[in-house]
C-alpha cells in the first residue's frame, strides 16, 4: 500500500502499485483513515480477484530473504 499526500486533493491517497489498473484506489483525510480505507479496498480487491480465479500479482516490493 503506497499512501501520498496530494495538495491538488488536499487528501491522502492511496495505491496498490502491484494491481493493474487505476493509480489511485481510495483515500483518506487523514493518515489513518487513508490506511482504513486502503485495508477495504485491498480487501475487496482479494475478493474480487478470487472471485474470478485470477492469481493474485506477484510482490514488487522488498522482499525479505
Amino acid at each position: 500500500m503506497l499512501i501520498q499526500w496530494s495538495e491538488e486533493d488536499n487528501c491522502f491517497l492511496v495505491a496498490f502499485p502491484d494491481f493493474p489498473g487505476q493509480r489511485w484506489r481510495t483515500h483518506g483525510n487523514t493518515y489513518e483513515l487513508a490506511v482504513a480505507n486502503g485495508i477495504e479496498a485491498l480487501e475487496s480487491l482479494i475478493i474480487a480477484y478470487e472471485a474470478v480465479g485470477d492469481p493474485l500479482p506477484e510482490p514488487t516490493g522488498s522482499r525479505v530473504r
